[in-house]
């Protein structure tokens, strides 16, 4: 008998098709109903067919927001899955399988013979799920229901399939009964939580923000965002488009909020790069622009389904000339939700580009997590209605210019990418060009005096200081408490720029300062150096996976 008490890892590995996502898709919502925190993350190739996929989900008695590398229980649906994931099985790892098609399987479960039976050998994957609840004890009666209505669509051929397919995963799992004992605690509370993943959360941001026109060329891992917006695009009242490129992308976008409406653009880093024309643009006649940009992988290519946190020089310094921009980065599920929704009104505000920056690893991953709330007055709209002698571009004190848009108001409406007097008209006088670009570099002063702090725990008292940025709160926070050291603290940025005011004291009162990255180069470790005199330690990570947390804390213990 093997007993897992208070937390279990475990992962499902097949071909690409075999419906891996699917049974992701299924257990994760079922196990939290069942009061169960879960936390699911996914790596895959890029190709259609072939190749080894694999989902790894940790299920615990507490929340987690983290990725660990050990598997406690494999299924494999492919004998490919042994050897994709060697280095994360270990002896004690449980591997459930066919004996006939794959070696070294603790116990032998019939998953694909148990599908042939069935009549559709692509039923492995519900048989799977089915066996999966049964091990953590979730009524069947529920997990029939569940498949029920996320079949329901399809038709009732298909649903008593789907059906029967879990019947015989229940069977399966009651053979090993007494086998595997799974004991970890449920909370009620859970059951009360949503479970999502981060495309959900940019998402639903984006809409709770006020979005009514989305614009995008499909490239991963920001196509998550594109179709699940599409999704909800009729009963949102949202527009949108897929554009041929990622030139028209960015120039639609600022041709939309010059009209008035609350766009965005969704891409990554290859897409991106096509965008920094119009960036430019959107600096030189001030217009608002929020910009999802998933990183992955690169240079050109790179690989495209794998995650890296390789993008914030890119939009730090994308667009030539000077003008001042935002860069968000969520930390977590909730702030992707929170961030994105701010990401508009900033925009609105301040009319200058906001870019948040998400990667794969955030965008994939999912877990539980309480339902999040619309404040009254969470859109804000800064348009006015225009008089006469309206001046788009008026010189204030603030460098914020009132915004009209055509058509709402009696003034003209005039913007020009060349540079301009207060009233959008061409110019090459020396003196007004002085004037606009103070009047519009004093719009980043005002930013950098409204930022939001970074994310502060510990003793006020360390000596030592974890900084992170972005998706790797998760892991640094887990990692943090782990090492459970009264001199050790741990300072996440999701307002990465402008920087807020605090940093200088947080990092000054450090004797140590380790940034954790998920690039080559140390992008923000090279940002925060002029802060301090001694030189900042980096711990990077850039093969295409999020850090774990055995490799993390290992890492950071060696440093302190």
């Amino acid at each position: 008998m093997r007993a897992f008490e208070g937390e279990i890892v475990f992962a499902l590995a097949g071909e690409a098709g075999q419906g891996i996502q699917t049974i992701e898709g299924l257990i994760t919502p079922l196990l939290v109903r069942g009061g169960y925190h879960v936390f699911a993350v996914k790596e895959y190739m890029s190709r259609v067919r072939g190749g080894i996929n694999s989902t790894t989900i940790r299920v615990a008695e507490q929340r987690r927001m983290a990725f660990r590398e050990k598997i406690d229980l494999l299924i494999p649906l492919h004998e490919g899955a042994i050897t994709h994931l060697g280095t994360r099985l270990s002896k004690d790892t449980l591997i459930l399988g066919e004996k006939s098609r794959i070696s070294n399987v603790t116990f032998d479960v019939p998953l694909n013979k148990s599908a042939k039976e069935l009549g559709n050998p692509v039923l492995t994957n519900i048989i799977a799920t089915g066996l999966l609840a049964e091990l953590f004890g979730l009524k069947e009666e529920d997990c029939l229901a569940y498949i029920s209505r996320q079949f329901a669509k399809k038709g009732k051929e298909i649903v008593a399939q789907n059906i029967e397919a879990a019947k015989k995963g229940y069977e399966l799992g009651r053979n090993l009964k007494g086998e595997i004992v799974i004991s970890v605690k449920r909370d009620k509370r859970v059951t009360e939580e949503i479970i999502v993943n981060g495309a959900q959360a940019v998402s639903l941001g984006a809409i709770a923000g006020g979005l009514n026109y989305l614009c995008a060329y499909p490239m991963s891992p920001s196509t998550a965002v594109l179709t699940q917006i599409a999704a909800y695009a009729e009963k949102a009242s949202i527009v949108v488009e897929q554009v041929e490129d990622e030139i028209g992308v960015v120039n639609m976008a600022i041709g939309a909020w010059y009209a008035g409406a609350r766009a965005m653009v969704t891409t990554s880093g290859g897409g991106f790069a096509l965008m920094t024309e119009g960036i430019s643009l959107a600096g030189m006649i001030e217009s608002p622009l929020v910009v999802h940009l998933a990183q992955r992988p690169g240079p050109a290519t790179g690989m495209p389904t794998r995650t890296e946190q390789g993008d914030l020089n890119l939009v730090l310094f994308a667009g030539h000339g000077s003008f001042p921009r935002v860069v968000l980065a969520p930390k977590d599920l909730d702030e992707a939700f929170y961030l994105t929704r701010l990401a508009f009104n900033l925009a609105d505000r301040y009319q200058v580009p906001v870019f948040i920056l998400t990667d794969q690893y955030l965008i994939d991953c999912y877990y539980n997590t309480p339902a999040w709330t619309l404040a009254e007055g969470t859109i804000e709209n800064f348009i006015i209605e225009t008089g006469e002698d309206y001046q788009r571009f008026a010189i204030t004190s603030s460098g914020i210019s009132p915004r009209g848009i055509p058509g709402f108001g009696k003034g003209i409406v005039c913007v020009d990418s060349d540079e301009h007097d207060e009233s959008g008209y061409i110019t090459e006088n020396h003196d007004i060009r002085v004037k606009m670009v103070e009047k519009r570099l004093r719009k980043g002063e005002v930013v950098a005096e409204n930022t939001l702090p970074p994310h502060f725990a510990g003793n006020s008292s360390y000596s030592a200081l974890v900084v992170g940025w972005g998706s790797t709160y998760g892991v640094i926070k887990e990692v943090v408490e782990r090492i459970g050291r009264e001199d050790l603290a741990h300072l996440h940025f999701s307002w990465v720029y402008p920087l807020p005011r605090e940093t200088t004291s947080y990092l000054k009162r450090a004797k140590k300062v380790i940034v954790i990255e998920g690039n080559a180069t140390g992008q923000l470790a090279s940002l925060l150096q002029s802060f301090i005199d001694y030189p900042l330690q980096k711990i990077l990570k850039f093969n295409g996976l999020s850090f774990s947390v055995e490799e993390l804390t290992e890492q950071v213990v060696r440093r302190l």
